[in-house]
């Protein structure tokens, strides 16, 4: 009897994989990450929500280096995260990141796009690579585009390559940052099916939004952010219908009316 596919990493379920650790940074005087703790296990769905300049954004970016923290921890897996060098090379290749700007190459091919990681970071065989890339293509739908350039695509298109070329990579923990919102509104649900559809396989996911929509669906974790610190966390049922902050309150009221 053979066992099912997605059985061996929930069995893992539990496990801390992301924990920032008393993380500070300042841009200048500004203190946009104030004493940050927060602890993502594996298999996790945690949805990070909150105002404009609430430090969202710089959180995701600081947890695979992106941005340089002050003070405090990030480890990933349990090994810090290491300064510069291939060290850090090698972390950031198990930390998918998919930006709010979909940052493909545009002289390369989608198909050459999802194929460039694998074969120069993880040292894959160029057919290996291919025929992975195809099968990552096809799950999130664009499999047909796959010999066109990224200018060819629509918006959502783009970012769905940017997921796959993400997942290429096999990495550990994905990091989505605001990945809709430079999106049509008719695109934005090609990309958040995809992102359910990672999040019900067992992706563990730290997704900086502002749909609610998916916070409320595929979160199994609601972290809101105001002015550089967390305020609250909660299941998305509980924070939705019962927040327990004044800050929380306040957002809700303006985003849920309109």
């Amino acid at each position: 009897m053979t066992t099912p596919v997605d059985e061996e990493p929930r069995a893992a379920i539990g496990e801390p994989l992301v924990v920032l650790d008393g993380v500070n940074k300042w841009f200048g005087d500004l203190h946009v990450l104030q004493d940050i703790n927060l602890t993502v296990t594996r298999g996790e769905v945690v949805v990070v929500i909150g105002p404009s300049g609430s430090g969202k954004s710089t959180l995701c970016r600081a947890i695979n280096r992106l941005e340089t923290i002050g003070n405090g921890t990030i480890s990933i897996d349990g090994e810090p995260l290491p300064e510069e060098g291939k060290a850090l090379a090698r972390l950031r290749a198990d930390v998918g990141m998919v930006f709010q700007a979909f940052n493909l190459f545009a002289h390369k091919t989608i198909l050459e796009n999802v194929t460039l990681g694998p074969i120069k970071v993880r040292k894959q065989k160029k057919a290996d690579a291919e025929k992975r890339a195809r099968e990552l293509l096809e799950r999130v739908g664009v499999a047909h585009q796959a010999d066109k350039y990224p200018a060819q695509l629509s918006g959502g298109q783009q970012q769905r390559v940017a997921i796959a070329r993400a997942l290429a990579m096999e990495p550990k923990v994905m990091l989505f940052d605001e990945p809709t919102s430079a999106l049509d509104p008719e695109m934005i649900k090609e990309v958040l099916d995809v992102m359910v559809d990672l999040a019900k396989g067992g992706m563990t996911m730290i997704v900086v939004t502002h749909e609610m929509g998916f916070a409320r669906t595929a979160g199994d974790r609601v972290v809101f952010m105001s002015d550089g610190q967390i305020v609250e966390e909660n299941t998305p049922e509980e924070f939705f219908t019962n927040p327990q902050s004044d800050r929380a309150k306040d957002f809700l009221g303006k985003i849920l009316k309109h």
